[in-house]
């Protein structure tokens, strides 16, 4: 047999690895006593240019389980802090190691990370593994936010380690293969501000912006626009979220891209019936990170962003500081801005204006006091469906008749409106009861429900109206759905 390496390449070029020694700790991972592949995704190993598994699958389970490094590999876990439900600590790569940064041939780089893969200098005492359920759903849900056209990692594999891992109850283990843009955080910048020197910041903002944005890469005090460009990416990806009814569940500063990505997915959830208060987080019991908080955490981790950003806005402080507080100040405004663009498209109109904003509140606020599904609502309005209850209701039908007129007036018919409205109100996403069974039977053994649910996750807006089973929640489903953590 050849040589893994030859089987499965990675084209390593790992310069987060040059970084001052105090960014990072190098660590292996710790081999697992029986890998298994369990699911590859030969899509996202078509985009980085890796080969496909051979039939011999045990060679690519021993890589993606860190049992054995690929050529080029300098796996070192990552050096980072955090503010955690609005409380400082000290943290940095627990249970993963970041094998390489891989080059595509088009000149792309990705992290690819192995999360699950055993402890590192971060531990805190934790075991460093990661259970086949947690990593299965992260495989899932971020494949499933990559085809509704939302920033995110993706997963390239999960690998069973042939172990148990110590969670309640007792669970086998995994090892998820992540490929993000980069791990960079708004958390590192934390780290590298509080336990680190001044020059050690600029040296990290510098490299940064090389890797991410280049445009900056000339200015002399860089810490605003970079903050102003940050802040761009998240308003973009929360609207995006909020169009889909995504709930991160941890908005955590270390869980806040600098490249604007959605990662980890612990407690992650969607929301069904529409309400802004949604929780389904075990962890969030104030509600802090609710579906609709989501804006408002944003800009509250960017306030953390530019606090440590302020040493490289120039050389007045008080003039910094005033800078960095109108910049914060405009996030309402921008966002908002952002969000009714993203609302008038899931209604049909190519813009948004006074009238469009009007209607998306107004049906909003029907189905809140209707306690009706969000993306079977957006679903019937796409495709013109108001076949009895709750459609009969007065309210939704003047509201109805003033939305077909709001189109009208602006010489949209219906058929452009639903070419729009199809783009962006999506027919499936990971129900969070058909994500809990699936995953129930994976762990059993029988990975058809997965992969079948997968593939229906794939082609996100493509309708079939007799396929109830993906669309229909459960009556109660909602109330006794939680999410957990996984560590």
């Amino acid at each position: 047999m050849a040589p893994t390496q030859q089987l499965f390449k990675f084209n390593f070029d790992n310069t987060y690895a040059q970084l001052p020694a105090d960014f990072y700790s190098p660590v292996h991972p710790t081999p697992v006593p029986a890998p298994k592949l369990v699911v590859y995704n030969n899509q996202l190993a078509e985009e980085l240019r890796l080969s496909a598994p051979p039939e011999d699958t045990d060679a690519i389970a021993s890589i993606l389980a860190g049992n054995e490094l690929p050529e080029g590999s300098f796996p070192i876990a990552q050096a980072y802090a955090g503010h955690q439900f609005g409380h400082f600590t000290l943290l940095g790569d627990g249970r993963a190691h970041l094998l390489g940064e891989h080059l595509t041939a088009d000149h792309q780089r990705f992290d690819i990370q192995l999360k699950g893969s055993g402890p590192t200098p971060y531990s805190r005492r934790g075991d460093g593994r990661a259970t086949l359920k947690s990593m299965l759903r992260e495989y899932l849900i971020s494949e499933a936010m990559h085809a509704l056209g939302i920033p995110t990692s993706r997963s390239l594999a999960v690998i069973a380690t042939g172990e148990q891992v110590y969670r309640e109850p007792i669970q086998p283990g995994a090892v998820l293969t992540r490929v993000m843009q980069s791990h960079i955080r708004v958390g590192t910048f934390e780290y590298v501000k509080r336990f680190l020197q001044p020059p050690d910041l600029q040296a990290f903002a510098t490299y940064v912006i090389q890797r991410h944005y280049p445009e900056l890469h000339d200015l002399d005090y860089p810490g605003l626009p970079l903050l102003e460009k940050v802040m761009e990416k998240q308003i973009q990806l929360v609207v995006q979220w909020m169009r889909v009814g995504f709930i991160h569940g941890v908005m955590n500063t270390d869980n806040m891209s600098i490249a604007g990505e959605t990662f980890d997915y612990g407690p992650c959830a969607f929301m069904n019936t529409y309400n802004p208060s949604t929780v389904f987080s075990s962890i969030d019991q104030q509600g802090r990170y609710a579906f609709g908080n989501q804006p408002g955490i944003v800009q509250w981790n960017l306030s953390v962003l530019a606090a440590a950003l302020l040493p490289l806005m120039g050389e007045h402080q008080e003039k910094a500081v005033a800078q960095a507080k109108a910049l914060l100040n405009a996030f309402e405004g921008d966002f908002h801005r952002a969000w009714n663009q993203m609302m008038a498209l899931k209604l049909g109109f190519p813009n948004a204006d006074q009238s469009t904003n009007s209607l998306a509140i107004d049906l909003l606020q029907w189905m809140e006091r209707q306690g009706l599904d969000y993306t079977n609502t957006f679903s019937a309005l796409t495709h013109l469906d108001f076949n009895g209850t709750p459609y009969d209701d007065v309210i939704f039908q003047t509201w109805r008749n003033e939305w077909l007129k709001a189109l009208k007036s602006k010489g949209i018919s219906n058929e452009s409106a639903q070419s729009t409205m199809r783009a962006v109100n999506p027919f499936y996403i990971p129900r969070n009861h058909i994500v809990e069974d699936v995953l129930i039977q994976a762990e059993k053994g029988n990975m058809q429900p997965f992969t079948d649910f997968f593939e229906k996750l794939k082609t996100p807006y493509t309708r079939n109206s007799g396929d109830t089973y993906y669309t229909t929640v459960p009556p109660g489903a909602d109330e006794s759905h939680v999410t957990f953590c996984g560590t």
